[in-house]
C-alpha cells in the first residue's frame, strides 16, 4: 500500500499488518490516552522473539510502574485494533520504510500523515529481545545541517561525531525521564535551557519534542552571551522552528511563567545550586544538571584523620569535594519529593566534567521520607565540618518566604 493513501483506520492497521508480515516493523506508540484508567499514559509495541517464537511486546506505562504483556501478532492486531478510536487518540508508527502519525478529534475526525525514511537497512530487521538502540535523533534533520553537525547530504562532520554522540545521548536520557515522570503526554511542555550556548542540545531537545512527539512544546534557551542568542534566534527564524526561542540572561535572573522542564549543563559551582532551586521552585516535573566547579564546600571540608594520607594529593582533594557536593544536592532533591540519578554523561566540549545530576518528579511525596534524608544530610555535614550549602540556604529562604 502506498503510504500516501493512507486515509483512514483500515489503512493504517492494514499498514501495520503488513509492516509484520514483511518484519520491518520498529515499533508502534499509542498516546493520548482517554480511558478509564488514569494512570495509564501510553502503550509501547515492539515485535520480539521469545523462544524463538515472534511476539509483541506491550509495555503499559503508568505514572509510577511499567507492565508488559506479549501477545501473538494476531493477538496483538486485534488488541491494537481495540485500543486505538475507542481508549488512544494518537498513533505513531515506526517502520523500515516510514514513520506513520495518526490523530483522531474530538469529533472522530481521522488524519494521517507520513514521513519516508531514508533506506538503510536492506534485509528485514532482527527480532532480537535486546535490539540495537535506535538513534534518538534522526540524522536528516534539518537543524543538524543548520548547525553544522552535519553536511548538505546530511552526512555526518567527522569533526563533530563527539557533539552527535552527545546529542543522542542526551535525548536518550531526556527521553527515558520524561517515560518516568508525571507529566501528561497531551499536555505542551515547557523547556528552559540555561546555558544554551550555540543551541545544540536546545535545537534537538525542541525537535524530538515537536517532531518525534508530536507535543507543542514550547523551548527556551536562556543565554549570558546576548550575540549567541541573537544567532540561535535567526537559526531558529530560517528552520521555522515554533514554539523555540532564545533570551539573555542567566538562572538568577530569568522567571518565566511555567517550567516542566528545568536543564543546566556546564553551570559553574553554586549556579548548579541556583539551577537546582529554580527547578523545584518551579515544581519542574524534570531537573538535568552538569555541575562542574565545586568550589563552595572544598575550603569548608574539615577530613578525619585517616583521611589525610590519601587527601594530601589535590586532586583526590577536588573529588571528594566534588563528592560531597553533588551528594548533597542529590539528597536535597530527593528531599524534596525527586527520584534522583548521578551518573557519567559525555562530557561538554569547554569542560572534561562527565557527570549529571537527573531528578524525576516523584508522583507522590512522602514528608516522613524528606525528614529522614535532611537528617541524613545534616549528619554528612557534620561529619565534614560543613556550615553552609548553596542549595540549602536558597531553600531555607523560599520556605521562609
Amino acid at each position: 500500500m502506498s503510504h500516501s493513501a493512507l486515509n483512514s483506520f483500515d489503512d493504517f492497521y492494514q499498514l501495520l499488518a503488513d509492516s509484520l508480515a514483511k518484519n520491518s516493523l520498529i515499533k508502534l506508540l499509542l498516546s493520548k490516552y482517554r480511558g478509564a484508567d488514569k494512570s495509564l499514559q501510553r502503550i509501547t509495541i515492539r515485535p520480539i522473539s521469545l523462544q524463538n517464537e515472534p511476539v509483541l511486546s506491550f509495555v503499559y506505562q503508568h505514572q509510577t510502574n511499567h507492565i508488559t504483556k506479549n501477545l501473538s501478532y494476531d493477538e496483538g492486531l486485534a488488541s491494537i485494533k481495540q485500543l486505538l478510536g475507542s481508549d488512544f487518540k494518537s498513533a505513531h508508527l515506526a517502520t523500515a520504510e516510514a514513520e506513520v502519525q495518526l490523530e483522531i478529534s474530538k469529533k472522530g475526525k481521522v488524519q494521517i500523515s507520513t514521513h519516508n525514511v531514508k533506506q538503510t537497512v536492506a534485509a528485514p530487521l532482527p527480532l532480537e529481545h535486546d535490539r540495537e538502540k535506535k538513534r534518538f535523533v534522526d540524522i536528516e534533520r534539518p537543524f543538524l545541517t543548520k548547525l553544522g553537525v552535519t553536511d548538505s547530504q546530511h552526512n555526518l562532520i567527522p569533526a563533530m561525531s563527539r557533539k552527535w554522540k552527545q546529542i543522542n545521548k542526551f535525548i536518550e536520557v531526556f527521553s527515558q525521564a520524561l517515560e518516568a515522570s508525571p507529566h501528561k503526554n497531551d499536555q505542551p511542555i515547557n523547556v528552559v535551557d540555561f546555558g544554551s550556548g550555540k543551541g545544540y542540545l536546545t535545537f534537538a531537545i525542541h525537535d524530538y519534542l515537536r517532531h518525534s512527539l508530536h507535543n507543542d512544546a514550547q523551548v527556551t534557551g536562556v543565554e549570558l552571551r546576548q550575540a549567541l542568542a541573537d544567532l540561535c534566534n535567526e537559526t531558529a527564524a530560517t528552520l521555522d522552528h515554533q514554539g523555540l526561542s532564545f533570551v539573555c540572561g542567566d538562572v538568577r535572573t530569568h522567571a518565566p511563567k511555567q517550567t516542566d522542564v528545568m536543564i543546566a549543563l556546564h553551570a559553574c559551582d553554586i549556579a548548579t545550586d541556583y539551577a537546582i532551586h529554580y527547578g523545584i521552585r518551579a515544581n519542574a516535573d524534570i531537573i538535568m544538571c552538569s555541575p562542574c566547579c565545586h568550589k563552595q564546600i572544598r575550603p569548608q571540608m574539615h577530613s578525619p584523620e585517616l583521611f589525610k594520607p590519601m587527601l594530601q594529593y589535590g586532586v583526590h582533594m577536588g573529588q571528594q569535594a566534588e563528592m560531597v557536593t553533588d551528594s548533597l544536592r542529590a539528597l536535597f532533591l530527593e528531599a524534596n519529593g525527586y527520584a534522583t540519578k548521578v551518573f557519567e554523561f559525555i562530557s561538554l566540549e569547554h569542560t572534561n566534567k562527565n557527570k549529571m545530576i537527573l531528578a524525576v518528579k516523584k508522583p507522590q511525596h512522602n514528608q516522613k521520607d524528606s525528614a529522614a534524608i535532611l537528617a541524613q544530610i545534616a549528619d554528612i555535614k557534620a561529619y565534614y565540618g560543613i556550615k553552609e550549602h548553596c542549595l540549602e540556604t536558597l531553600l531555607a529562604q523560599t520556605q521562609a518566604d
